[in-house]
C-alpha cells in the first residue's frame, strides 16, 4: 500500500514537472520573440542559455538602431536644408547644423531642451507648428524671417542691431507623441537670382529703347515715300517696332514698380467709383461695337486714397480684356463693396464671357506668360496696354500690391464667365 502511493505520488510529481516544463516552454516562446530561431532551440538548450542567447540579440539589436540613428542624425546634420524637432510643448528637442545656421540658434547644444520661441523669434514658425498640431496633417507655409544680426556702430566695441530678411519655406510634419518635425528651405537665394535678372533684363532693355525709337523714326520717313509692295513691308515693319517699343516701356514700367512699388505711386483721396466710371468712358466706343454694357452694382461712396492713372491702368486692363472676351449684348458687372469688419474694399469684375482654362488659373498674373486662350493676349489702346506682351495683367498685379492690396483670377461659378477679385485697404 505504502509502494502504491510512493508511485502515484511520483507520477503526480513527474506530471507536475512535466507541466511546469511546458509552461515554462510556453511562456518563453512568448516572451523570448527577439530573436528569430528562439523557437527553434526551445526544446534543445537550457531555460538559462536561451535568456542569455536574447539578451545578447538585444543588446546587438540595440546598438545596431542606436548606430542606425546616428547615422541619420548624422545625415540631416550635415544635409543643405534645416531640420528641426519640437515636443509637445514646442520645446526645441534636437536641429541640424542648417537649421542652426539660418535661424541662428546660438543658445541650443544637443542635449538641451530649451523653448523653441526663447531661441528662435519666428511667429510664423509658431503657427506652423501649432496648426500641424491641432489638424495631425502635413503642412507648408512661405514667410520672410529677420533675424537679429549685429554691425559696428562706431570705432568702440558696442554694437547694433541690424534685421537682414531671409525668406524661406518650412515643411511641417506630425510625429507621435504629439512631436512636430520642420524643414526648413532657404528660398533667399532664388529670390536674390530672380533680382539679379530681372536687374539685367531691365538694363537691356533700356539700352534697346534707343535703337527701337531710331528704326520706328526712320520707317516712318520710308513709308511715305516708297510704293506698294515696298510700303506695305515697311508698314508691318514699323508695326512690329512699336510693339517692340511697347513691350519695353511696359517691361521698365513692371520693374520699377517692383523695385519701388511705393514711390511710383501719386496718391491722392479719390472715389474708386468715380475711377471705375471713368475708365468705363474711355473703353465706351469698344463695348458699343459689341453692344456690350456696363452694371455697376455696390456703394456709390468707395473713399480711398491711390494713384488714379495707376488705378485706371488696372481698370482699363481688366475691363478691356472683358469685352474683348463677351459675347454681344451682355453686360459686365462690377461689385463695389466695403468689409468694416476687415477694414477693406473689394470690388469684383464679372463677364460672361468664356472665362480661363483652369491649366492657365495658376499663372494669369505672371509677366510673358500666355495660354492657349490667355486674357493677357489681348490689349486696349497701345499707349496704355501692349498686345500680345504677356504683361499687361502683370503690371495691374503689382499696382494692386503698390496700393497694398492683392487681386485674384477664377472662373464664376454660376456664369462660368471671368471673375476677378481686387482687394484694398481702406487705410493704408
Amino acid at each position: 500500500m505504502t509502494l502504491f502511493f510512493f508511485l502515484l505520488g511520483l507520477l503526480v510529481g513527474l506530471g507536475i514537472l512535466l507541466w511546469n516544463r511546458y509552461a515554462l516552454k510556453s511562456q518563453l516562446k512568448n516572451v523570448l520573440t527577439a530573436s528569430p530561431d528562439t523557437e527553434d532551440l526551445l526544446g534543445s538548450l537550457p531555460t538559462i542559455s536561451l535568456i542569455k542567447r536574447e539578451v545578447l540579440y538585444l543588446k546587438q539589436e540595440c546598438d545596431r538602431q542606436q548606430q542606425e540613428l546616428q547615422l541619420r542624425q548624422q545625415s540631416l546634420d550635415h544635409a543643405p536644408i534645416a531640420y528641426l524637432r519640437v515636443d509637445e510643448e514646442n520645446q526645441l528637442l534636437w536641429c541640424n547644423q542648417k537649421a542652426q545656421e539660418l535661424l541662428q540658434i546660438d543658445r541650443w547644444k544637443p542635449g538641451q531642451i530649451r523653448l523653441l520661441l526663447e531661441l528662435v523669434r519666428s511667429y510664423e514658425l509658431d503657427q506652423l507648428i501649432e496648426q500641424t498640431r491641432q489638424t495631425q496633417t502635413p503642412q507648408i507655409s512661405e514667410w520672410v524671417f529677420y533675424p537679429i544680426t549685429y554691425a559696428p556702430q562706431n570705432t568702440t566695441t558696442k554694437l547694433r542691431p541690424i534685421a537682414a530678411s531671409i525668406a524661406i519655406k518650412g515643411f511641417s510634419y506630425p510625429l507621435s507623441q504629439r512631436q512636430i518635425e520642420v524643414f526648413i528651405e532657404n528660398q533667399q537665394p532664388l529670390i536674390e537670382l530672380s533680382r539679379s535678372r530681372d536687374r539685367a533684363f531691365s538694363d537691356l532693355t533700356h539700352e534697346l529703347r534707343t535703337p527701337l525709337t531710331s528704326i520706328s523714326l526712320v520707317s516712318e520717313r520710308l513709308q511715305n515715300r516708297l510704293q506698294e509692295p515696298e510700303r506695305r513691308w515697311v508698314e508691318q515693319m514699323l508695326k512690329e517696332t512699336r510693339r517692340l517699343i511697347s513691350l519695353v516701356e511696359h517691361w521698365l514700367d513692371l520693374s520699377q514698380l517692383q523695385e519701388n512699388p511705393y514711390q511710383t505711386l501719386s496718391r491722392q483721396p479719390l472715389q474708386l467709383r468715380e475711377v471705375i466710371l471713368d475708365t468705363w468712358q474711355n473703353l465706351e466706343p469698344l463695348a458699343q461695337q459689341k453692344e456690350v454694357n456696363l452694371n455697376y452694382q455696390g456703394l456709390d461712396q468707395l473713399e480711398f486714397s491711390g494713384d488714379r492713372s495707376r488705378l485706371m491702368q488696372v481698370f482699363l486692363n481688366l475691363l478691356d480684356n472683358s469685352i474683348k472676351h463677351s459675347p454681344p449684348g451682355v453686360e459686365i458687372t462690377i461689385n463695389g463693396l466695403k468689409d468694416c469688419e476687415n477694414n477693406q474694399i473689394e470690388i469684383n469684375i464679372l463677364d460672361e464671357g468664356s472665362g480661363f482654362l483652369e491649366k492657365d488659373l495658376p499663372h494669369i498674373f505672371e509677366r510673358l506668360y500666355r495660354g492657349d486662350s490667355s486674357r493677357t493676349r489681348q490689349g486696349s489702346q497701345d499707349q496704355l496696354l501692349h498686345q500680345g506682351s504677356g504683361l499687361g495683367l502683370a503690371i495691374v498685379q503689382e499696382i494692386i500690391h503698390a496700393h497694398g492690396g492683392t487681386i485674384m483670377a477664377q472662373n464664376h461659378p454660376d456664369t462660368g464667365g471671368a471673375w476677378i477679385q481686387i482687394i484694398l485697404p481702406e487705410k493704408i
